[in-house]
Protein backbone atom coordinates (compact mmCIF):
# COMPACT_ATOMS: atom_id res chain seq x y z
CA UNK A 1 0.00 0.00 0.00
CA UNK A 2 1.54 3.45 -0.91
CA UNK A 3 -0.01 5.35 2.01
CA UNK A 4 1.29 5.33 5.32
CA UNK A 5 -2.19 6.51 7.33
CA UNK A 6 -5.54 6.00 6.35
CA UNK A 7 -7.66 8.92 7.49
CA UNK A 8 -11.25 8.10 7.58
CA UNK A 9 -14.38 10.85 8.06
CA UNK A 10 -16.65 9.16 10.75
CA UNK A 11 -20.11 10.73 9.76
CA UNK A 12 -21.58 8.43 6.73
CA UNK A 13 -18.11 6.80 6.06
CA UNK A 14 -18.17 4.88 9.24
CA UNK A 15 -21.04 4.90 10.86
CA UNK A 16 -24.49 6.05 8.49
CA UNK A 17 -25.80 9.04 10.29
CA UNK A 18 -26.10 11.86 7.98
CA UNK A 19 -29.52 10.99 7.36
CA UNK A 20 -30.61 10.69 11.27
CA UNK A 21 -28.22 13.57 12.73
CA UNK A 22 -29.33 16.09 9.07
CA UNK A 23 -33.15 15.10 9.49
CA UNK A 24 -32.82 15.91 13.18
CA UNK A 25 -31.34 19.45 12.29
CA UNK A 26 -33.44 20.45 9.57
CA UNK A 27 -36.35 20.18 12.10
CA UNK A 28 -34.72 21.45 15.41
CA UNK A 29 -34.01 24.58 13.24
CA UNK A 30 -37.18 24.71 11.52
CA UNK A 31 -39.11 24.56 15.28
CA UNK A 32 -36.95 27.54 16.12
CA UNK A 33 -37.90 29.46 12.89
CA UNK A 34 -35.47 28.97 10.79
CA UNK A 35 -37.53 26.81 7.74
CA UNK A 36 -34.81 24.17 6.70
CA UNK A 37 -35.68 21.42 4.70
CA UNK A 38 -33.26 17.69 5.12
CA UNK A 39 -32.05 18.84 1.69
CA UNK A 40 -30.68 22.91 2.83
CA UNK A 41 -29.30 20.89 5.98
CA UNK A 42 -27.18 18.34 3.95
CA UNK A 43 -26.03 21.28 1.60
CA UNK A 44 -24.80 23.57 4.19
CA UNK A 45 -24.06 21.54 7.10
CA UNK A 46 -22.90 17.94 6.15
CA UNK A 47 -19.69 17.66 7.17
CA UNK A 48 -19.36 20.71 9.33
CA UNK A 49 -18.58 20.86 13.12
CA UNK A 50 -21.45 23.01 14.47
CA UNK A 51 -20.05 25.88 15.25
CA UNK A 52 -20.98 26.50 11.15
CA UNK A 53 -25.03 26.20 12.03
CA UNK A 54 -24.68 28.96 14.60
CA UNK A 55 -22.13 30.95 12.31
CA UNK A 56 -24.80 30.15 8.87
CA UNK A 57 -27.59 31.22 11.06
CA UNK A 58 -26.33 34.32 12.54
CA UNK A 59 -25.16 35.42 9.19
CA UNK A 60 -28.26 34.95 7.13
CA UNK A 61 -30.63 35.89 10.00
CA UNK A 62 -28.88 38.39 12.38
CA UNK A 63 -29.97 36.14 15.45
CA UNK A 64 -28.33 33.91 17.29
CA UNK A 65 -29.19 30.14 18.15
CA UNK A 66 -29.77 29.64 22.03
CA UNK A 67 -27.46 29.06 24.44
CA UNK A 68 -28.34 25.07 25.09
CA UNK A 69 -29.14 24.51 21.17
CA UNK A 70 -25.93 22.49 21.31
CA UNK A 71 -26.83 20.42 24.59
CA UNK A 72 -30.50 19.97 22.80
CA UNK A 73 -29.25 18.81 19.53
CA UNK A 74 -26.96 16.31 20.43
CA UNK A 75 -29.08 14.55 22.92
CA UNK A 76 -31.92 14.33 20.19
CA UNK A 77 -29.19 13.05 17.85
CA UNK A 78 -27.66 10.80 20.51
CA UNK A 79 -30.92 9.35 21.19
CA UNK A 80 -31.30 8.92 17.68
CA UNK A 81 -28.51 6.88 17.45
CA UNK A 82 -28.78 4.83 20.36
CA UNK A 83 -31.91 3.46 18.44
CA UNK A 84 -31.15 3.67 14.62
CA UNK A 85 -27.33 4.03 13.52
CA UNK A 86 -25.39 1.34 11.95
CA UNK A 87 -22.13 0.94 10.63
CA UNK A 88 -21.66 1.73 6.61
CA UNK A 89 -21.54 -1.17 5.05
CA UNK A 90 -18.45 -2.89 4.40
CA UNK A 91 -16.66 -0.71 6.61
CA UNK A 92 -15.33 -3.40 8.87
CA UNK A 93 -13.85 -5.42 5.89
CA UNK A 94 -11.80 -2.18 5.24
CA UNK A 95 -10.42 -2.03 8.47
CA UNK A 96 -9.85 -5.47 8.64
CA UNK A 97 -8.02 -5.58 5.86
CA UNK A 98 -5.53 -2.18 7.07
CA UNK A 99 -4.65 -4.26 9.84
CA UNK A 100 -3.58 -7.41 8.38
CA UNK A 101 -1.60 -4.82 6.26
CA UNK A 102 0.00 -3.44 9.02
CA UNK A 103 -1.55 0.05 7.54
CA UNK A 104 -2.31 2.71 10.55
CA UNK A 105 -5.58 4.16 10.31
CA UNK A 106 -7.58 6.89 12.21
CA UNK A 107 -10.74 8.49 12.32
CA UNK A 108 -10.63 12.81 11.99
CA UNK A 109 -14.26 14.27 12.59
CA UNK A 110 -15.87 17.19 13.07
CA UNK A 111 -17.93 15.83 15.37
CA UNK A 112 -17.50 15.95 19.22
CA UNK A 113 -15.40 13.05 20.81
CA UNK A 114 -18.68 12.45 22.52
CA UNK A 115 -20.39 11.68 19.45
CA UNK A 116 -17.84 9.72 18.06
CA UNK A 117 -17.79 7.48 20.86
CA UNK A 118 -21.58 7.14 21.29
CA UNK A 119 -21.83 6.30 17.67
CA UNK A 120 -19.05 4.02 17.51
CA UNK A 121 -19.90 2.10 20.86
CA UNK A 122 -23.63 1.75 19.29
CA UNK A 123 -22.24 0.05 15.83
CA UNK A 124 -19.07 -1.81 17.49
CA UNK A 125 -16.75 0.29 16.11
CA UNK A 126 -15.23 0.83 19.29
CA UNK A 127 -13.34 -2.38 18.93
CA UNK A 128 -11.43 -0.44 15.77
CA UNK A 129 -11.09 3.00 17.20
CA UNK A 130 -9.27 3.55 20.41
CA UNK A 131 -8.32 6.56 22.03
CA UNK A 132 -4.79 6.75 20.05
CA UNK A 133 -6.92 7.05 16.47
CA UNK A 134 -9.78 9.15 17.41
CA UNK A 135 -9.42 12.76 16.13
CA UNK A 136 -11.89 15.65 16.61
CA UNK A 137 -12.33 19.24 15.32
CA UNK A 138 -12.62 20.44 19.10
CA UNK A 139 -9.06 19.12 19.65
CA UNK A 140 -8.27 21.91 17.32
CA UNK A 141 -10.66 24.55 17.27
CA UNK A 142 -11.36 25.10 13.89
CA UNK A 143 -13.28 22.53 11.61
CA UNK A 144 -13.47 21.88 8.30
CA UNK A 145 -12.53 22.89 5.59
CA UNK A 146 -9.87 23.97 7.27
CA UNK A 147 -7.17 21.59 7.07
CA UNK A 148 -6.24 21.95 10.90
CA UNK A 149 -7.86 18.79 11.96
CA UNK A 150 -6.09 16.11 9.35
CA UNK A 151 -2.92 18.09 9.58
CA UNK A 152 -3.31 16.95 13.72
CA UNK A 153 -4.10 13.81 12.93
CA UNK A 154 -0.93 12.87 10.60
CA UNK A 155 0.86 14.84 13.35
CA UNK A 156 -0.43 12.91 16.13
CA UNK A 157 0.30 9.64 14.24
CA UNK A 158 3.20 10.17 13.35
CA UNK A 159 3.09 10.44 9.32
CA UNK A 160 3.77 13.29 7.00
CA UNK A 161 0.87 14.86 5.39
CA UNK A 162 1.84 13.90 1.89
CA UNK A 163 1.67 10.05 2.60
CA UNK A 164 -1.50 10.27 4.58
CA UNK A 165 -4.99 9.91 2.17
CA UNK A 166 -8.42 10.90 3.13
CA UNK A 167 -11.67 9.33 2.76
CA UNK A 168 -13.90 11.42 2.62
CA UNK A 169 -17.82 12.03 1.93
CA UNK A 170 -18.85 16.12 2.25
CA UNK A 171 -17.37 18.92 -0.33
CA UNK A 172 -16.24 20.50 3.30
CA UNK A 173 -14.10 17.26 3.96
CA UNK A 174 -12.43 16.88 0.83
CA UNK A 175 -11.92 20.78 0.50
CA UNK A 176 -9.75 20.50 3.87
CA UNK A 177 -7.60 17.46 2.89
CA UNK A 178 -6.28 19.13 -0.22
CA UNK A 179 -5.65 21.94 1.59
CA UNK A 180 -3.92 19.73 4.27
CA UNK A 181 -1.48 18.35 0.88
CA UNK A 182 -3.31 14.71 1.58
CA UNK A 183 -4.50 12.55 -1.11
CA UNK A 184 -8.80 12.20 -1.17
CA UNK A 185 -11.19 9.93 -1.88
CA UNK A 186 -14.74 10.65 -2.15
CA UNK A 187 -17.38 8.05 -1.25
CA UNK A 188 -20.47 8.91 -3.33
CA UNK A 189 -23.16 7.10 -1.17
CA UNK A 190 -25.06 9.63 -0.48
CA UNK A 191 -23.01 12.73 -2.29
CA UNK A 192 -22.45 12.86 -5.75
CA UNK A 193 -19.10 13.27 -7.12
CA UNK A 194 -19.51 16.26 -8.61
CA UNK A 195 -19.95 17.59 -5.19
CA UNK A 196 -16.37 16.00 -4.21
CA UNK A 197 -14.27 17.86 -6.82
CA UNK A 198 -10.75 17.57 -6.30
CA UNK A 199 -10.98 14.27 -5.41
CA UNK A 200 -7.92 11.52 -6.68
CA UNK A 201 -10.78 9.34 -7.19
CA UNK A 202 -14.62 8.34 -6.35
CA UNK A 203 -15.94 5.29 -4.75
CA UNK A 204 -19.65 4.30 -4.33
CA UNK A 205 -19.34 0.97 -2.21
CA UNK A 206 -16.63 0.13 0.39
CA UNK A 207 -15.89 -2.77 -1.09
CA UNK A 208 -13.98 -0.57 -3.88
CA UNK A 209 -11.82 1.23 -1.79
CA UNK A 210 -8.95 -1.23 -0.75
CA UNK A 211 -8.17 -1.09 -4.32
CA UNK A 212 -7.89 2.71 -4.75
CA UNK A 213 -5.19 2.24 -1.55
CA UNK A 214 -3.07 0.55 -3.53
Amino acid sequence: MRYELVIFDNDGVLVDSEPISNTILAGYLTELGHPTSYEDSLRDYMGAAVHRVHDLVLERTGRRLPEDFDDTLHARVFAAFERELVAVDGVTEVLGKLVAEGVPYCVASSGSHERIRVGHRKTGLDLWFREGNVFSAQDVGRGKPEPDLFLHAAERMGVAPERCVVVEDSPLGVTAAKAAGMDVYGFTAMTAAEKLAGAKGYFGSMAELPELLV
